[in-house]
């Protein structure tokens, strides 16, 4: 039996899910059961599949366990509390925390509301439970994730601080991470939860286009202006803070002055990186129903300048720290010849580093010598 979880952010998203179902039936596996954001939106597409003998939706998924192998729900319930983590063995170096679900905005590109439904926050203490059983588990790096983090709380008259605050306090966590975040949650105070050293000093802030009257056919609650205030705002706290984010090339409508002038926008916010999306129009999105559209050549090209500009920000970010001593969390470690261990991890902010030490530190953390590069040399353990 096999499981598959299929993703429907974009076109090719979607149609790497139907391979890969195909691919596996291909390989001989009899059952497969198949979930997610595609079989969500398209049950009787993803029944119709060779060897899928069930189609789980969204809103069965917390289920999918418990209903394919016939077990009581309660046996699922309190599985992650008594299960025991072997002593010594680290099952994780980052433990990816999921806090929410949902979402409650309209971009006009986005199929995601469709697919998950409204936004819902997990309370805190259920939060707490999960980073616990992974900090247990010598996990030394929690990440929290949800479709639009951002909005967590708003169901409890809460904000996402509040659930920060109660991890940093109530954890004892090396390390805490934030995910994307839509940029219209936050304010510039928001950035103060940054005094604990603790947090990691990267912000991933979609922001899609950089020219404002795109923006408004996308439907997103912010501006190249107000986007610009809370950059500015993020970096006076934290002048190592990398921020990333994500933009679309060639969303439907837009002119080549809007282009150039998102272009020119992302080029001015100095990046640490970034995602390039080629616009994929989804069924039963605003956006898919828009006329001028951008012919499919155009759209890549644009991506490609965008792509060009990121590698180029994301170069120009990593050779500000050369000769800064950075702490990495080393995420693998492979012995390749007698100088010893190749060791990759990454700092609070992000950068992946390389560095060889005699022994593995496998899910340690170390300060480091950064190179500028992806070089680094071992000064202390942290």
């Amino acid at each position: 039996m096999a499981v598959v979880n299929t993703c429907a952010v974009t076109a090719e998203a979607a149609s790497d899910s139907r391979g890969k179902i195909r691919h596996i039936a291909r390989a001989g596996v009899d059952e497969i059961v198949a979930t997610g954001c595609w079989v969500t939106l398209q049950p009787q597409q993803a029944n119709a599949l060779p060897n899928v003998t069930r189609v789980v939706t969204n809103d069965r998924k917390d289920y999918l366990v418990a209903d394919t192998l016939n077990h009581p729900e309660q046996a699922f319930d309190v599985e992650p509390i008594i299960r025991e983590p072997l002593p010594g063995l680290h099952h994780r170096t980052r433990a990816f925390i999921k806090v929410q679900d949902g979402c409650d905005n309209h971009c006009t590109f986005c199929i995601t509301t469709i697919a998950r439904g409204e936004g819902r926050s997990r309370p805190i203490a259920d939060v707490i439970s999960d980073i616990q059983y992974g900090l247990d588990g010598g996990t030394k790096e929690i990440v929290l994730t949800g479709v639009h983090l951002g909005s967590w709380g708003r169901d409890f008259n809460l904000h996402l601080r509040d659930l920060v605050k109660s991890i940093l306090r109530e954890t004892d966590v090396r390390r805490l991470r934030l995910s994307s975040l839509e940029p219209w949650d936050l304010d510039a105070g928001f950035f103060s939860l940054w005094e604990d050293p603790r947090l990691c000093q990267h912000l991933h802030l979609p922001l899609q286009s950089g020219s404002a009257s795109t923006l408004k056919r996308m439907a997103r609650k912010t501006t190249p202006e107000s986007f610009l205030n809370l950059v500015q705002a993020a970096r006076r706290i934290m002048p190592d803070v990398a921020i990333t984010t994500d933009i679309i090339a060639g969303f439907p409508g837009e002119t080549e002055d809007e282009f150039a002038e998102s272009l020119a926008f992302v080029r001015e916010m100095n990046f640490a990186g970034g995602h390039a999306f080629t616009y994929s129009p989804r069924p039963g999105t605003g956006a898919a129903r828009m006329r001028d559209q951008v012919h499919p050549e155009v759209r890549k090209n644009r991506n490609s300048m965008y792509r060009a500009m990121f590698e180029e920000s994301a170069k120009a970010f990593r050779r500000k720290f050369a000769g800064r001593t950075l702490s990495v969390l080393w995420e693998s470690a492979t012995q390749y010849d007698e100088r010893g261990w190749r060791m990759e991890g990454l700092t609070g902010n992000y950068l992946r580093v390389e560095a060889v030490a005699p022994r593995p530190l496998w899910n340690e953390i170390s300060l480091v010598e950064f190179g500028g590069n992806e070089s680094g040399v071992i000064r202390n353990r942290g």
